[in-house]
């Protein structure tokens, strides 16, 4: 086995040096012997890589949320470069490579395959800031100019899972027991562990005030493809015979496919009210305007201690709900989102509490999870934790990324894709 993860995540503010910093969820561990020099509010150049254009509700919400970190700290618009499209390839290297030649200094890439590039570019250009979203190697890599960022977003899941129950109970409500369905459908991008993370906290909020549900999952492939997301929905709807319908999946396939059957949807993402007020619900997003902000913040500052991993949550508003269709969803569910959310704020809730499911009839009692990757996906690290009175799956307590990969018992993978 190898070494248990010795980076402690802990809640922390940083100085005041650095103004306008939220709190944040963050190792404390830096490097020491790289070091960086206040750069001008003027100079700042911010780099961004997506893997797809605006087009993509995922890599929308990356940009949208730089063009907004960028206008709230004053700068110009032309301080923001957008790279979209690069592939999770050596193009990404060269992408990153071309922005620091455009002058960025901060450089940020959006997809998980994007990670081992920027790295490389990373060392390549030791004064140079890079960051990267879902990554899971800079709290061993120790690259001090290289950073990993996400957020608990399965607390975000978990809550409009909970819009999703509701609804089904209304959905439910005065039919006989042989009419009642009580069965969601979930259509995801592959089977890893954020996907899994992300579609077991939706079923979990769903549970949490629905007892009767369950879900089937179809995954596509695909981050980013409409015709086989609009077809998983659809299979889940007509075959499956699904009643809601939710996705971690970047198109617009899903939510027309629910616009179609009259089903209700719960996004990711985006808001989808406008093209889809009948069926859209509710959805959950990372806003990326903390993370960004306080990224940009530190390189005015110059502060090398940035973190090598960092995770926001609700408290930091880098988790969000996107708005409440009040004409689809069920009396009560913004009052109920807010119960949960004060229970989140006070330690009372956790989203992976083992006490509210089973793994193949049986209790999850202790797991080790891969933390500290390497080549062979080895498990490293017992992320079964008793806090508060609430022993949970301890998910972002030692990683920002996800690593959550159980399949629970109400779930059934219909197929799988890695």
């Amino acid at each position: 086995m190898k070494k248990i993860i010795t980076i402690i995540l802990v809640l922390a503010v940083m100085a005041t040096a650095v103004a306008g910093l939220v709190a944040c969820k963050k190792d404390t561990t830096t490097d020491t012997s790289v070091s960086f020099a206040p750069v001008a509010k003027e100079n700042i150049k911010f780099g961004l890589i997506t893997l797809h254009d605006e087009n993509s509700t995922y890599d929308k919400n990356f940009i949208d949320a730089a063009k907004a970190a960028v206008a709230g700290l004053g700068l110009n618009a032309n301080q923001l470069i957008v790279k979209s499209g690069v592939a999770e390839s050596d193009e990404c290297y060269q992408a990153a490579a071309d922005l620091v030649d455009q002058g960025c200094n901060i450089i940020f890439a959006d997809s998980f395959g994007h990670e081992q590039y920027i790295l490389k570019a990373a060392k390549e250009f030791p004064n140079v800031r890079f960051a990267h979203a879902t990554g899971t190697t800079a709290h061993t890599e120790l690259q001090g100019n290289f950073y990993n960022a996400f957020a608990s977003i399965y607390e975000g899941r978990y809550l409009a899972g909970i819009a999703a129950g509701m609804k089904l109970n209304a959905m439910n409500e005065g039919k006989a027991d042989n009419e009642k369905n009580y069965k969601m459908g979930y259509v995801g991008a592959y089977t890893y562990a954020e996907v899994i993370s992300g579609l077991t906290s939706f079923y979990l909020g769903a549970k949490s005030v629905c007892p009767q549900v369950t879900m089937d999952v179809q995954f596509t492939g695909s981050w980013y493809d409409v015709t086989k997301e609009n077809e998983a929905a659809k299979n889940l709807i007509n075959n499956k015979h699904c009643a809601l319908i939710s996705q971690h999946a970047d198109s617009m396939g899903a939510p027309n496919a629910c616009k179609e059957a009259g089903v209700p949807n719960v996004t990711y993402n985006v808001s989808t009210k406008t093209e889809c007020p009948a069926s859209y619900l509710i959805g959950s997003k990372i806003n990326w305007v903390p993370y960004y902000t306080y990224l940009i913040n530190c390189t005015i500052n110059g502060v090398t201690a940035v973190g090598f991993d960092w995770c926001g949550g609700i408290a930091e508003g880098a988790v969000q709900l996107t708005e409440i269709n009040d004409a689809v969803a069920a009396p009560g569910t913004a009052a109920a989102i807010e119960a949960a959310k004060a229970a989140f704020a006070a330690g009372t809730l956790k989203v992976f509490d083992v006490t509210k499911f089973t793994v193949n009839g049986q209790a999850l009692t202790t797991k080790l999870a891969d933390v500290d990757s390497d080549e062979a996906f080895a498990p490293d690290t017992q992320v079964i934790t008793t806090a508060n009175g609430i022993t949970f799956f301890n998910e972002s307590g030692y990683r920002s990324a996800p690593y959550f990969d159980v399949t629970i018992d109400g779930i059934t993978f219909l197929n799988t894709a890695f």
